[in-house]
């Protein structure tokens, strides 16, 4: 089952690191990661998404808070939250195909972002479903590079998930 982490921590140098190694350490891949500061410097936010079992990420979370320059962690398994990643596409339509291509992309709620002569650089946010349909779709009009953030997640307010 996929999880997604939420690891705030102290700001410091090899702190990622630490993370990073409690997971390879004991055989767990990160499918994605991504950090950033907080409205505090002096604080980051790891967002972590893996595969395992409830049993599997319950032992993640209790080695991570065991770490000294951790904060806090969430698994989202149990909140309700939302999440979104961004991607940026560089695409290149056949001339013809190129009004189709823009007409997908404002279905998508998509941005142009730049165009060159031959190409088009779109950015994508939304969940992991919409951006691999989006992703689909625009395949048969020449995707030429693409690069993808790792997931990012926050709660809603207040909201427990309802136990299933």
């Amino acid at each position: 089952m996929r999880h997604t982490i939420s690891v705030l921590v102290e700001n410091k140098f090899g702190v990622l690191s630490r993370v990073s190694g409690l997971f390879s350490g004991r055989g767990f891949n990160i499918e994605s990661l991504s950090v950033g500061e907080t409205i505090d410097p002096d604080v980051s936010l790891m967002t972590i998404v893996t595969i395992g079992d409830d049993q599997i990420v319950e032992q993640i979370t209790k080695q991570l808070n065991k770490l000294i320059d951790v904060i806090k962690v969430v698994d989202y398994m149990d909140v309700d939250h939302v999440e979104r990643e961004l991607v940026l596409i560089k695409a290149a339509p056949k001339k013809n195909d190129k009004t189709e291509f823009l007409k997908l992309t404002e279905i998508f709620r998509g941005k142009i972002i730049d165009s060159g002569a031959t190409s088009f650089t779109v950015e994508i946010t939304g969940d992991e479903k919409k951006i691999a349909a989006f992703i689909e779709l625009i395949k048969p009009f020449g995707i030429k590079e693409f690069v993808r953030t790792g997931k990012v997640a926050i709660a809603r307010e207040g909201l427990k998930k309802a136990k299933q």
